[in-house]
């Protein structure tokens, strides 16, 4: 049966718009042809679509500036236009954010070397008229203006995970069924992306402003990410940049997937604990509702003040990944990249701060430098040195706590890249400061509990794995930091103590690969000698986990992510004379 009697409310692209009004109708007549719509191009020229009525199949791909899956689908597009060309396919890309300008719109396209016409849908009237929600999202109409196919581009990309390939190729492959007068096998799939930014129809009202209430909460929260050149696909700094965010806003609030943070509540308080309070998100929703007022201008608070330089004491030496930079494409997966650099310590040293640097913020998503030992293979016995994420502290050790570091001992630098659709570099490094050995009092320890030997089978969806240590002295607490790669789906962290009694430590019920987080304690916790500390992870190996590249394969031990790794990670010093030790790690 003739795919235009699909249930999506699809639309007939012009019998919908007529003399700049949507108009509501029935895809399955088949009857009507391109109208009088006319859209803005990124020139400001007018472009009726009736200048399209010729072309046999027509792409409608809803696109967004800022929107980081639809920077890496614009190229794609690109190129599927030109592939079909001869065919009589065009594609039209749509900007239907009231968040992007003309401006804006002109750079995506020089950015990305965008050769099909981008055209700006105020009011969103389009997007309104085709039921189009997210950006990248796209319809695919023949020469009768049937909607033969909707949904996304392909499965390579969506939220939260990234495919070395595509594994469907939906859109291309509708295409084809369509050219060969066949009915479309997939008509109807998820589009994943950002929701488009919709024009107001809420006049603003209420007590709650963005000046007097609004601004705190993502000054706070949000714009150390959301901020020009950093990893954040937007800026939220100021009420113009969040205005046509706000349906994402909600979403990744009610999710529970932004500010990232993945540590369950009932067990444990942490400092670096980025979550919104319960207030917070319900005073954001209630200006959302209201309208969005913006407020006075008197009743902005300062805005935040970001560090440009080291964050640490000026470092005493810095070591930079390689001697050149990496070259991230793109798109695709990029996966873990691995650099060693030799010290050339030819003695101990006593650290006391360090601080890992992305070079290029926009792509960097998280470092995690390590400390190999003289005579340690790569795999065994490393210990952390510092990590960076977004929004994440250095390491620095007060009190005369230092890290030991044995001569010869070199860095692992491992990183994790996010292309962001046009190719970019990175040179990211990493300084430390030194104390004399002199001066130490007490020494930090970088832990695991880790397990090499395990096979993940194929299919299974909650498959464990545990890990111990046991403590042979009193050990003070300080931080844990769970590792798994693509199948890891929760972590939790027990003790169990001598007197034989138990607690969690940590729970990470919703692990995210794409967020290495070290889990920093409110309150340091004495482990007394003997304590064993149990780590339990679960990986889905599953087809349900999109981020699975091979649900297939029985999977063990190794250092790609596409392999698998089982540490918990935990920092540790030891008590001074009361066994309520206050150290922290700032």
């Amino acid at each position: 049966m003739r795919n235009a009697i699909l249930a999506v409310g699809a639309v007939l692209l012009s019998a919908l718009l007529s003399a700049g009004e949507v108009q509501s109708a029935d895809a399955s007549d088949g009857s009507d042809a391109f109208g009088q719509w006319t859209l803005s191009n990124i020139h400001g020229k007018s472009v009726a679509l009736r200048e399209y009525a010729d072309k046999p199949l027509v792409v409608v791909a809803f696109l967004g500036t800022d929107c980081p899956l639809a920077k890496l689908y614009a190229k794609r597009l690109d190129t599927l236009a030109a592939k079909y060309a001869e065919q009589g396919l065009v594609v039209l890309g749509i900007s239907s954010n009231t968040q992007d300008s003309l401006t804006e719109l002109t750079a995506f396209v020089n950015r990305h070397e965008i050769r099909f016409p981008m055209l700006k849908d105020v009011g969103n009237r389009l997007a309104e008229g085709v039921g189009a929600t997210r950006t990248p999202e796209v319809f695919l109409y023949d020469a009768q203006r049937q909607v033969r196919y909707r949904g996304r581009v392909d499965d390579q990309y969506g939220i939260g995970y990234a495919r070395d390939k595509a594994e469907r190729l939906d859109l291309q492959m509708a295409i084809d069924e369509v050219l060969a007068g066949k009915d479309v096998s997939q008509p109807l799939t998820k589009a994943s992306g950002c929701l488009i930014g919709r024009a107001k129809h809420v006049a603003p009202r209420g007590d709650i402003t963005y000046t007097k209430h609004i601004a705190a909460i993502l000054n706070a929260r949000c714009v150390q990410c959301h901020r020009t050149g950093e990893i954040g696909p937007f800026t939220l700094g100021s009420y113009q940049d969040v205005v046509g965010w706000e349906d994402t806003i909600l979403e990744v609030i009610d999710e529970n997937r932004m500010p990232p943070w993945n540590a369950n509540p009932q067990h444990g308080r942490f400092k670096n604990d980025a979550r919104l309070s319960d207030d917070e998100k319900e005073t954001l929703r209630t200006w959302i509702a209201n309208g969005m007022p913006e407020g006075d201008a008197k009743d902005l608070p300062e805005p935040p003040v970001f560090e440009e330089g080291w964050r640490i004491p000026k470092p005493d030496q810095v070591f930079a990944m390689r001697d050149k930079p990496f070259d991230v494409p793109a798109e695709g997966v990029v996966d873990y990249q691995r650099f060693v650099v030799n010290t050339h310590w030819t003695e101990d040293k006593y650290i006391t701060a360090a601080e890992a640097r992305p070079d290029n913020r926009s792509v960097v998503h998280h470092i995690l430098v390590y400390i190999i030992q003289p005579g340690s293979k790569l795999a065994d016995n490393r210990k952390v040195l510092v990590g960076y994420a977004p929004g994440s502290l250095p390491v620095m050790l007060t009190d005369g706590i230092a890290l030991h570091v044995p001569a010869g001992s070199r860095l692992l630098f491992e990183l994790h890249y996010t292309p962001n659709g046009t190719p970019q570099s990175d040179a990211s490094y990493v300084g430390v400061c030194f104390t004399e050995k002199e001066k130490v009092t007490r020494l930090a320890q970088g832990r695991m509990a880790i397990q090499h030997d395990f096979r993940i089978p194929p299919g299974a969806d909650a498959h464990p794995v545990t890990a111990t240590y046991q403590s042979r002295n009193d050990e003070v607490l300080l931080s844990m930091t769970p590792h798994m790669h693509l199948r890891g789906k929760a972590f939790r962290y027990e003790a169990r103590y001598p007197d034989g009694t138990s607690e969690i430590l940590l729970d990470v019920p919703r692990y995210d690969f794409n967020w290495q987080l070290k889990y920093v304690l409110e309150e340091p916790k004495l482990l007394p000698k003997g304590t064993t500390l149990i780590c339990t992870a679960l990986y889905d190996n599953s087809k349900a986990n999109l981020a699975n590249p091979a649900p297939e394969r029985t999977v063990g031990w190794g250092d790609q992510s596409w392999e698998e790794m089982m540490i918990g990670f935990f920092d540790t010093i030891p008590p001074v004379s009361s066994p309520r030790a206050t150290a922290t790690i700032d």
